[in-house]
């Protein structure tokens, strides 16, 4: 496999506070690999930093190739990096079928295949079907967590980067995330996963790296993570 994403020695900071130090790692093609740990760890600091949300103090991020590191976000966009972010920031006062076209904006001149991306995303999630014209407000946390995968899968991502997706759901909306998750990764995209939930972040990907207080303290495949003592005292619920 090739590699489509690698992190380099990445330093991350707010202002003169630090957050990462030296953050290295990388996604092949068509893998999920997840970063996991626990609140405050900076996995959500990373991935920001991947999307283009955050400026690195130090390293480099390379994507299919090519150095991203000052790209900004929109052009990581276009060149297949999309980002759901954690909390879901689906737009309210729009319509279920207005947030999957904007989803889709880089084809915004060809309708038919805006349309057609519409349909899938809808296939994906009949519920959403029932509320294509309803404000996005109106959702529940689960449907709005819905739209904001299937929103970010408009722009068919090399990519999808899926900060905390399973966050305030009840567990059967869980479970289909999940299941779409890994039908989307099934279908060709590589897929970067943070999770608080290791469980579920170690079941669906197939490798990962553990983050604790800005720096990366294991990695390996998740049937490695699985039997590592650390990870299974502390994130695993049991020794």
């Amino acid at each position: 496999m090739n590699k489509l994403l690698e992190v380099e020695g990445l330093e991350l900071a707010y202002g003169e506070v630090p957050a990462c130090r030296d953050i290295s790692f990388h996604v092949e093609q068509g893998e999920i690999v997840t970063l996991i740990g626990a609140n405050g760890a900076g996995k959500s600091t990373t991935m920001r930093a991947v999307a283009g949300a955050m400026a690195p103090r130090r390293g480099r991020i390379l994507f299919a190739g090519e150095d991203v590191t000052q790209l900004p976000a929109h052009r990581r966009a276009l060149a297949g990096i999309a980002l759901v972010p954690e909390g879901r920031r689906v737009f309210p006062a729009l319509t279920v079928r207005e947030n999957l076209e904007m989803g889709g904006f880089k084809y915004r001149n060809d309708q038919k295949k805006i349309q057609a991306l519409i349909d899938r995303s809808l296939e994906m999630f009949p519920l959403l079907r029932e509320r294509a014209a309803q404000p996005a407000s109106t959702l529940s946390g689960g449907e709005q967590q819905m739209l904001a995968l299937s929103r970010a899968l408009m722009s068919e991502p090399k990519l999808l980067c899926l900060d905390e997706p399973s966050l305030g759901l009840a567990p059967l909306v869980v479970q289909d995330i999940f299941h779409s998750i890994v039908a989307a990764n099934a279908a060709g995209t590589s897929i970067l996963l943070v999770e608080q939930n290791a469980r579920y972040a170690l079941e669906t990907a197939s490798r990962g790296y553990v983050l604790q207080t800005g720096s990366i303290i294991a990695s390996g495949t998740c049937d490695a993570l699985k039997q590592d003592e650390r990870v299974k005292e502390a994130y695993l619920g049991r020794r």
